[in-house]
């Protein structure tokens, strides 16, 4: 191959790549189906002269896939297109040669994936909302399956080991009651996890230097914190409390059309226009959500500077859940401006540090 620049595109399967390679005239000049191996695929790129842009989807094997080639081309693009409708017909070549005609013609979104710095921590705060998801889960089929047999299961009484063998006798049949057991049996296992994969979780995210800064924020506790530093991964990765609010999902989406009128020779705004709202944006992180709107909730309901705050929106005639929402993008707001600068949070100063992280 020339000295020139490639986009790479890269459709990822469990067992195989499908590559597709264009030049900077759009022209394919290249494809291959790789193993999804290690040492093929870094063989591949090692054999490619000029500049080298590769990007594919993100997925299960995006991270790894990630960190394996970072030092080997020169830009790597993970995008996130779930959600675009299908155009045409669907196969893994065409979707490499889509990927890499887009990443030529830059209508790709990069989706963040840093370094290693907090990996551990990472996968720790996966660990926890994993066992956090599937107790859950077991504890709503538990009731469920009392429910569906017109028993009542008011609070969590259910769940308690000294009530069980209660519980166990309100059921006649024999396969539904084997059903019963084991669910406890696996409630009893994720009950004996969960304290333990916390600590571990927590342990990890004491030892960073931005869990005593974020930490001072009321409503943000030690679980939140984790998975605050867990899930942002760096606060660099936003420039503005905007982005973030739109990464979390706190960002308003408007749409508004024919904006213009004519005036004489001059096309002119229309001031009386307006500009409608749909809520709050559907792509963001949930996680970071949850987070922020529990930290938000929280706050409106204890006394404190920020409760004052959310009770002046209240003042002024804003709605109760809008105002919770305003909280929210104000809480985030402050994360970011203190993790960035390192400052302790100050309630007198609750206005201004929010309005850094601009």
């Amino acid at each position: 191959m020339k000295y020139s620049t490639k986009h790479v595109g890269l459709d990822v399967h469990q067992a195989t790549i499908v590559t597709s390679v264009r030049d900077d005239s759009g022209r394919v000049i290249a494809g291959t189906v790789l193993p999804t191996e290690a040492g093929p695929i870094v063989d591949y790129f090692r054999g490619m002269r000029g500049t080298i842009h590769v990007t594919f989807e993100e997925g299960t094997q995006a991270q790894w896939l990630h960190d394996l080639l970072v030092p080997i081309v020169d830009r790597v693009l993970v995008c996130n297109r779930r959600g675009q409708s299908p155009d045409g017909n669907k196969a893994d070549q065409l979707d490499a040669d889509e990927l890499s005609d887009l990443l030529r013609c830059g209508r790709l979104r990069a989706v963040y994936h840093g370094g290693t710095d907090r990996m551990a921590l990472r996968e720790l705060a996966r660990t926890y909302q994993n066992v956090v998801e599937d107790s859950t889960r077991v504890m709503l089929r538990l009731k469920a399956l009392f429910r569906a047999r017109g028993i009542k299961t008011p609070g969590t009484a259910v769940y308690h080991a000294e009530h069980r063998r209660d519980w166990l006798g309100q059921l006649a049949e024999t396969g539904v009651r084997f059903r019963a057991k084991t669910l406890y049996a696996e409630l009893e296992v994720l009950q004996e996890l969960r304290p333990k994969v916390k600590s571990a979780m927590l342990g990890e995210a004491r030892k960073d230097r931005a869990w005593a800064v974020l930490r001072a924020i009321p409503y943000l506790g030690p679980v939140r914190v984790a998975l605050i530093l867990a899930t942002m991964q760096t606060p660099w990765r936003f420039r503005t409390k905007r982005q973030l609010w739109a990464y979390v999902g706190l960002a308003v989406v408007t749409r508004t059309s024919a904006e213009y009128e004519m005036d004489g020779p001059r096309a002119v705004r229309r001031r009386r226009r307006l500009v409608t709202t749909r809520g709050l944006n559907r792509n963001h992180n949930r996680v970071l959500k949850d987070v922020f709107k529990g930290a938000a909730t929280t706050a409106s309901a204890r006394p404190g500077a920020l409760q004052d705050w959310y009770q002046g929106l209240l003042a002024r005639g804003m709605r109760e859940e809008l105002a919770r929402v305003t909280l929210a993008r104000k809480l985030a707001a402050i994360t970011l401006r203190l993790w960035k600068r390192g400052d302790r949070y100050d309630p007198a100063k609750l206005t201004v540090q929010a309005q850094a992280a601009r």
